[in-house]
């Protein structure tokens, strides 16, 4: 599902896209039935989060309705079920990544959350003063913040993959960054600002023919593009459950048991001991090791429902759709003289980011919301890729496989509406 988005569509790719019918997929989730300010939802900001369908909503009551106890902990039939539905979503998400143990998928609330556990057990663990950690450019603050702030604890150094005018990484001088002193590499697999699609597999290639390990911030690539962590073969992988149609409150890390076991927990609580005493705490095994206290058991079991709908899809005509989305999209603003789109990169997932002559993207954002068009506008957590370019933010429109050319028609009347309101 890693596609080359151009204005040209292969056959393949047309062939898939008209198989595939987003209307009857609108019909799974009952946000899109509904109106603003009297007009129909355009929903085009699925990069902030995507909606969710009705059986993740039902499944979720179910368990608080049918089903709820908590888990781990009791003897009595409820308490039994809800722990089965809960390591039953481990092993879910264990398939849908792909990983090769069960117990290298942990559940955290978010992928920050994920970046910051890495950071505050492994980055805590290795790091020493004149150390080194890569991250790139394109980044989201979620995966900057947290290794500044460990950096500056250990008095390790952030250093940074470059990137070129049309928001794709500098390749080739990341390889000579990489030195006795790295200690790992963090990098995004798609940009939220830009869709850029990073080429994360050749990354890890040289990244580990150096002996260094690499996370993946994948918040905004398992909603597009198929992920096998075995194939990658990346130490860590990051991902939120409301990126994917599920609900909010529940993202994973997936890390190789090795590491795992070798990291210190950095939150403590109830379900990550084996035994307590005043004197000293033996910790328990992975990945109870990483999750202190009374998880978010209805995101994991509403995470499981997703993950289940959104493979029970054809990927390759989902892939197709959102690849045909993004090309039609990107030729109708092409159109618009005063709009310059931000990242051009020749991968890229279904994210459009744009500027509009001199109207403040708040001002674009506020008056497409008046047709009932929902779209981000800002910096997007990403503060240096607007200053790379010289911007202080951007439009995003980010399209999901519910959404449809008629959408895009809208978007495009909608953006004529602010230049008509400017003029």
């Amino acid at each position: 599902m890693s596609t080359m988005w151009n204005d040209k569509t292969s056959v393949a790719t047309q062939s898939a896209t008209a198989a595939f019918d987003a209307w009857r997929v609108r019909a799974d989730f009952p946000l899109l039935k509904q109106t603003v300010r009297g007009r129909p939802l355009i929903y085009l900001d699925n990069a902030a989060s995507t909606q969710k369908p009705k059986v993740v909503i039902d499944t979720i009551s179910r368990f608080y309705s049918e089903e709820y106890s908590n888990v781990h902990r009791g003897v009595h039939y409820f308490s039994q079920l809800a722990t089965d539905l809960y390591e039953d979503a481990r092993r879910t998400t264990q398939k849908f990544l792909n990983a090769r143990h069960e117990e290298e998928i942990i559940f955290v609330r978010s992928t920050t959350e994920a970046i910051n556990l890495v950071a505050q057990t492994f980055g805590r663990s290795k790091l020493g003063p004149g150390d080194e950690i890569i991250i790139s450019a394109i980044e989201h603050h979620a995966n900057i913040v947290p290794w500044q702030m460990i950096c500056r604890e250990k008095g390790a150094t952030l250093r940074v993959i470059p990137m070129d005018e049309h928001g794709e990484l500098i390749l080739d001088a990341f390889e000579p960054m990489i030195n006795e002193h790295t200690k790992l590499v963090s990098i995004v697999h798609v940009s939220n600002a830009l869709g850029t699609i990073n080429p994360v597999r050749d990354i890890i290639d040289i990244a580990h023919r150096h002996g260094v390990p690499v996370l993946i911030d994948g918040a905004q690539s398992v909603q597009h593009l198929p992920v096998d962590v075995q194939e990658l073969d990346c130490d860590f992988f990051a991902m939120s459950g409301h990126k994917i149609y599920g609900p909010t409150g529940i993202g994973v890390l997936y890390g190789k048991k090795a590491l795992l076991d070798d990291m210190p927990p950095y939150q403590g609580g109830g379900d990550m001991i084996l035994s307590v005493t005043f004197e000293r705490t033996v910790y328990n095994d992975i990945p109870y090791k990483f999750e202190a206290g009374t998880p978010n058991i209805a995101g994991a079991i509403g995470l499981a429902a997703a993950l289940k709908y959104f493979r029970s899809h054809d990927i390759t005509a989902l892939a197709a759709h959102e690849s045909e989305l993004l090309s039609y999209a990107t030729r109708k603003l092409q159109e618009i003289d005063a709009l310059r789109i931000i990242g051009t990169a020749k991968e890229k997932a279904s994210v459009i980011s744009f500027t509009l002559c001199a109207v403040h993207p708040h001002d674009i954002g506020t008056i497409l919301d008046q047709h009932g068009i929902a779209v981000r506008a800002g910096h997007h957590c990403a503060q240096p890729v607007m200053q790379h370019f010289g911007i202080p933010a951007t439009v995003r429109a980010s399209f999901s496989f519910y959404n449809t050319m008629e959408d895009v028609d809208a978007l495009v009347h909608g953006i004529h509406s602010v230049l008509e309101v400017f003029a």
